[in-house]
């Protein structure tokens, strides 16, 4: 059994920040690809930043220079730092991983809302 647990989101305005972490726990060894997706309202769920175990980083293009991914690959952690929200970023952000051994799991999923 392998959980995620993902901070709270929030509620800012146009032009903050916001930072989320997930950490996953219980049967899982390893962690090859850890990050996050988002669903907009209306919209299907989209990749926003994922990491490797090493160090390879890939972001959606409309995140690019504004969201930074990080992870601690020793507690099984990774962290989002969001700068220069936009309103277009609002949505359900959920945590992402994927093991070694090829399996997917998923947070619940948190919310972020930009409000101008």
């Amino acid at each position: 059994q392998v959980q995620l647990v993902e901070s709270a989101g929030g509620q800012v305005q146009v032009g903050g920040s916001l930072r989320l972490s997930c950490q996953a726990s219980g049967s899982i060894y390893s962690t090859l690809i850890m990050g996050w997706y988002r669903r907009a309202p209306g919209q299907q769920r989209e990749s926003v930043a994922h990491m490797t175990s090493h160090g390879i980083i890939d972001y959606a293009d409309s995140v690019k220079g504004r969201f930074t991914i990080s992870r601690d690959n020793a507690a099984n952690t990774v962290y989002l730092q969001m700068d220069n929200l936009k309103s277009e970023d609002t949505g359900v952000y959920y945590c992402h991983v994927q093991s070694l051994q090829g399996t997917n799991y998923w947070g619940e999923g948190t919310q972020v809302t930009v409000s101008s």
